[in-house]
């Protein structure tokens, strides 16, 4: 027998009541945490805002400022300087290995597992293994190139060498990456590389035309992915120069100069309207990127 309409409205309305409750903790955290500070350093970055004295409203100052802070600019070129060479770099190694791994050979998941164990390393931990192997003088690095009749460079100590050991260092935590290149690669059919040897394509061929199409969806995320945390690269320089930048400077990236206005001086509203800079930058990074993957980017079942 069905209930009357007012009592099946009232059973309604204390199902909502309860849905209401349940929910109401994510939804005043996502306003405490997300909102409010979203919200809240967009009006900062046109105060003075730095948490012990009064603030007051400066308008474009912060941003006229920043035009004239010349650590400002470098921050913004040594992080364009590492994103442009850390995320091309990171797509073709991942893919690569991921190929290699895909293969059908004797102890394929010991060599994946190997692959993704720095992974698990925290970036701490990973800073600390590799100023002993990149150290100039007693580093296994330089004297590996010893035996080899090779003077090592000074690494983390030369400012031109010093983002390329960067790099070499975040290229060593490619795992994450390489594993969703594999899921990708065992998402493609197997019909198109039967159709393939009827045809008598060689394995080059097919990788070129059918492997590395096909992947692309996944590439472009990674490379989405890899550009927007490029950009914000933090801890592992911060945690290698203890938030200096050394040497020269060559190191202090745009996240670690606003980190540095922020909690060591002290100035929020100038590191809130640094923090909105960057946000613009990364959206038009990330924006470009879109739209120039309707140019190579596949999906399966496309014409």
């Amino acid at each position: 027998m069905s209930q009357m309409p007012g009592v099946r409205g009232s059973v309604e309305k204390r199902r909502a009541k309860y849905a209401y409750l349940f929910i109401a903790p994510w939804v005043i955290g996502l306003l405490l945490f997300y909102a409010y500070p979203l919200f809240g350093s967009i009006y900062y970055s046109f105060t003075n805002y730095n948490i012990v004295s009064a603030t007051k409203w400066v308008g474009l100052a912060n941003y006229r400022d920043l035009i004239h802070d010349h650590l400002f600019w470098v921050g913004i070129r040594n992080t364009l300087v590492y994103a442009s060479f850390e995320v091309p770099l990171s797509v073709v190694i991942g893919v690569v290995l991921a190929l290699l791994l895909n293969m059908p050979i004797k102890g394929r998941g010991i060599f994946r597992t190997v692959f993704f164990l720095p992974t698990l390393v925290p970036i701490v931990a990973t800073s600390i293994v590799w100023e002993w192997l990149l150290n100039p003088q007693f580093g296994l690095v330089n004297s590996k190139l010893e035996l080899l009749g090779i003077k090592g460079p000074g690494w983390l100590g030369d400012p031109a060498w010093s983002k390329p050991s960067l790099i070499i260092m975040s290229l060593w935590g490619i795992g994450n990456a390489m594993i969703i290149y594999l899921a990708g690669l065992q998402d493609i059919s197997k019909e198109y590389y039967e159709a393939a040897d009827i045809d008598g394509a060689s394995a080059v061929r097919k990788a070129w035309h059918i492997t590395l199409p096909l992947l692309t969806p996944v590439i472009f995320f990674n490379m989405v992915m890899g550009v927007i945390n490029a950009l914000q690269v933090f801890t592992l320089p911060y945690a290698l120069t203890y938030g200096t930048g050394k040497p020269a400077d060559s190191l202090l990236f745009y996240s670690m100069y606003l980190y540095n206005n922020a909690f060591l001086y002290m100035k929020m509203g100038y590191a809130s309207a640094m923090a909105w800079i960057m946000f613009v930058i990364i959206i038009t990074v990330t924006l470009w990127l879109f739209k120039s993957s309707n140019k190579w980017v596949y999906y399966q079942g496309d014409d």
